[in-house]
């Protein structure tokens, strides 16, 4: 083997996060067609992981039953994948938050793709002879549920980062919005019952011209009181004392020569306040996003657990549709490298008879009928799970 050929084997099986999920039909042995399909898998496309999907004697129940399953087995799959995917995106978000390195998620302590190709039906949370729509059902309601609470969870977290994204806001913003009270300290404020101090934002263009004005506004106010407390790209901000009687007078001349007086009284009760609801909010954020992602992590071996079970549901169901009874059928997992694919899709093609496939058509007979509406156009059952 090749060095480049080892390194394509390692790669797929370090990363694959897509697999087909496949049934054939059985005539003789099915330990026997499990060898053929290894060696024929060996041979001409050995970079494919390959293993058995273990599906129990599940009650089959009547065609009718099965015929009505099939029309909501495609809707739930659809639901319960995209459950699925959305708690592993909201864990990828949040340890990204968090700044912890993006751990290998597990489910009952393996690793997904573990879980997946050695997959072991659980028969006490999911009894083999319950019919089969009652299992289907079961998983849903399970799912639908964590869901439910996913979407509680999130909107609770966010409303607590959206409060604490507006502080950050008025805290970082210009200076002519932004909220002035870490910048204006109790020793830069004059306030008696004769005289106030004012708080001008001033265009570092003007502050030349502010300098030299302030003074000369209006008749009242105190000469040198201008004192520069803090500067960003655009803006300086001043104060300035003036005699109380003066400030609205003094306000509208100084909007006249392009200053803006920003309305500002300091409070130490308001400031504490506001200081204290600001470390409230940040424990919170802390607290929720930590008990989100310990939810999640448990949550998604849970739906990922209930999709699995789901999925042998389906291909059985499929399975009996397509082949008939009494159920006689190889089911597998695989996952080819994109390159294999359609060599895999063709040797699985040799190894299954399509006169046993009830639903199978040529092309020439027109498109493919089966479970669930998917576009499956092979003499076989196949559907394709992405575990990310």
């Amino acid at each position: 083997m090749s060095r480049s050929s080892v390194r394509d084997l390692i790669t797929s099986i370090t990363m694959a996060t897509r697999y087909w999920i496949v049934s054939l039909p059985v005539h003789s042995s099915a330990t026997s067609l499990w060898s053929r399909l290894q060696e024929s898998i060996s041979k001409n496309s050995f970079d494919t992981l390959l293993y058995r999907f273990n599906i129990p004697n599940l009650r089959v129940g009547t065609l009718d039953s099965l015929l009505a399953l099939s029309d909501d087995l495609l809707k739930s799959n659809t639901f319960i994948e995209g459950c699925s995917h959305k708690i592993r995106r909201q864990i990828e978000d949040l340890e990204k938050a968090s700044g912890i390195l993006a751990s290998s998620l597990t489910v009952d302590g393996v690793p997904v793709d573990s879980y997946l190709t050695k997959f072991v039906w659980d028969e006490a949370k999911y009894p083999t002879m319950s019919p089969l729509k009652e299992i289907v059902d079961g998983i849903h309601v399970q799912v639908a549920k964590i869901d439910d609470d996913l979407k509680v969870r999130i909107a609770e977290y966010n409303n607590v980062r959206s409060q604490l994204n507006a502080i950050n806001r008025k805290q970082t913003g210009s200076l002519a919005v932004r909220d002035l009270s870490n910048l204006v300290k109790p020793e830069d404020i004059v306030t008696s019952e004769h005289l106030v101090t004012l708080i001008a934002v001033v265009s570092k263009f003007s502050q030349k011209d502010w300098l030299s004005c302030y003074e000369t506004l209006t008749t009242y106010v105190v000469p040198r009181s201008s004192k520069n407390l803090h500067e960003d790209n655009e803006y300086a901000l001043y104060t300035v004392t003036l005699f109380n009687r003066d400030a609205d007078n003094f306000k509208i001349k100084a909007r006249e020569r392009g200053f803006q007086i920003r309305d500002f009284e300091y409070n130490s009760e308001t400031q504490e306040g506001r200081k204290q609801e600001l470390e409230k909010l940040m424990q919170d954020q802390e607290s929720l996003k930590s008990s989100l992602l310990q939810w999640c992590y448990t949550s998604y071996g849970e739906v990922f657990t209930s999709w699995m079970h789901f999925c042998a549901v389906r291909l059985f169901s499929e399975t009996i549709l397509r082949y008939g009874l009494p159920p006689s059928f190889l089911s597998v997992v695989l996952s080819p490298s994109v390159k294999n694919e359609k060599k895999v899709r063709t040797l699985l093609e040799t190894l299954c008879d399509s006169s046993n496939s009830t639903f199978w058509k040529t092309d020439e007979e027109g498109s493919m009928g089966g479970l669930g509406g998917e576009a499956d156009t092979h003499p076989y059952v196949s559907f394709t799970i992405n575990l990310i």
